[in-house]
């Protein structure tokens, strides 16, 4: 099939809107079934997790993602949103079905789980009662769309037109509502005519503001979101293997990325030196891509994805390098305060957080470690017990050795580093994230260092 990009929608058929089911009420699940609702479909959010389902029917959302909560509750209200673990029932009803489930990494490899996938395409497959088309969000190895299509024709019941297509989901941790209502682009994978009217119809809304539609075939639309991820991971590794170079040749990274992003060609956006990205997606989207190359005998590809993964991940082993170097060789009951436990700001995401995976190696070289987060103690504290967790930055930096700004909230940003000074033991900091004002911090006494930046 071609690709071609449109930004007008064909002329719309005249029957009724259709009814939409999302399986898979996650992070993905849930934000896109809320902002269905929002976009005026009739949704059923279906999950197995009856707690999850509970919650959601109760207006409760189970992570934090800002504007998502009033808009669940707006949607419950008006009728047109309900969570139910009744696969059969939702799925009878519905004439769109998303497949936004989860594909975590393989524990013994780095291939993606595809068994939620697999399971949710089934029980919809098995459970149609109508015509349907079932749109795959999750993020999948490309050639998974081709094999989920057989598996879809021997299980739906017979004389039914049933089509699968992809639909990559572009959700930035924090920004997801906007993201959802409000997408940059939408990419149809694989998708008939008439698929193409329906979705039309679906994102109707978007499409109204401008938004362009990539119609493309099942490989390059299930390729589209590794890649994306894939560029983003090396531009990010690109800029803290050059922050090496900065520490080298005692240059100032963050100035370096400033010149740099006045370039159209490069950007500013993902050029920050620092910890490295962590959470749910990017790690494992390019361990799952870098697999597949593998497999495809694409060795080039795999081979550059290993070094955007063994720099990023050489990022955390660095900053507690330079934590042992502020502590002279030691952080041996060490007071360490940690500001930050998510992967990023605005959210409680922990998977894979940078933050708490430097937070945890310090504290097994001995460090009395505090941690505080706006949003995510809780998540933290449930990963990482052993840590001790504070209520507030101030509670966190009290009488510490050193401390380490993680992830980089607008609170510790603009935090008044003079009052955080005067709690700790020694006023010494690290900023792993390349945010704080490095004058004003120094002009308050503090011993400053970051990734890529001069020492004083």
């Amino acid at each position: 099939m071609s690709t071609k990009t449109s930004r007008t929608t064909p002329a719309a058929e005249t029957t009724e809107q259709p009814r939409i089911t999302v399986l898979g009420t996650g992070y993905l699940g849930a934000t896109h079934a809320v902002a269905m609702a929002e976009l005026g479909f009739d949704v059923t959010g279906v999950d197995t997790d009856p707690h999850k389902v509970e919650a959601l029917q109760a207006g409760k959302v189970p992570f934090f993602e800002p504007g998502l909560d009033t808009l669940l509750e707006k949607n419950l209200a008006t009728g047109r949103l309900r969570f139910t673990t009744d696969v059969a029932s939702a799925v009878a009803q519905g004439d769109v079905h998303f497949v936004c489930v989860g594909t975590p990494q393989q524990r013994t490899s780095h291939a993606a789980d595809l068994r939620f996938v697999e399971a949710a395409t089934t029980a919809i497959a098995r459970h149609l009662t109508k015509d349907a088309v079932i749109v795959g969000k999750s993020t999948v190895p490309v050639g998974t769309a081709a094999r989920l299509r057989g598996l879809v024709a021997d299980q739906a019941p017979a004389g039914l037109d049933v089509e699968l297509i992809w639909n990559p989901e572009f959700l930035r941790e924090g920004k997801a509502v906007e993201d959802t209502l409000h997408p940059d682009r939408i990419v149809l994978g694989g998708a008939s005519e008439r698929a193409e009217r329906v979705l039309r119809r679906v994102y109707a809304g978007p499409i109204a503001e401008g938004t362009p539609v990539v119609v493309t075939d099942l490989p390059t639309a299930e390729l589209v979101k590794v890649s994306a991820n894939a560029f983003l991971a090396t531009k990010i590794s690109f800029i803290n293997a050059i922050a090496g170079v900065c520490e080298a040749a005692g240059a100032d990274v963050t100035v370096l990325a400033d010149a740099l992003g006045h370039d159209k060609r490069i950007g500013r956006q993902f050029l920050d030196a620092g910890l490295g990205f962590g959470g749910g997606c990017l790690p494992k989207d390019i361990r799952a891509l870098m697999h597949r190359a593998n497999e495809l005998g694409a060795y080039r590809a795999s081979g550059l994805l290993q070094q955007v993964d063994e720099i990023n991940m050489g990022q955390r082993e660095r900053v507690v390098d330079m934590t042992l170097e502020a502590c002279e060789g030691s952080v041996l009951n060490k007071r360490v305060g940690v500001l930050g436990a998510a992967f990023k700001p605005l959210t409680d995401d922990v998977r894979d957080s940078p933050a708490l995976n430097v937070a945890a190696a310090l504290h097994l070289r001995g460090a009395q470690v505090t941690v505080f987060d706006p949003e995510a103690g809780d998540t933290a504290r449930r990963l990482f017990p052993t840590l001790a967790y504070a209520t507030s930055a101030e509670e966190a930096v009290e009488g510490a050795d050193v401390v380490l700004v993680l992830t980089e909230w607008d609170e510790f940003v603009q935090a008044d580093p003079e009052r955080l000074a005067a709690l700790t033991q020694v006023p010494r900091v690290i900023d792993a994230r390349g945010k704080l004002p490095v004058d004003r911090w120094r002009s308050a006494g503090w011993q400053f260092t970051g990734l890529g930046r001069l020492a004083a």
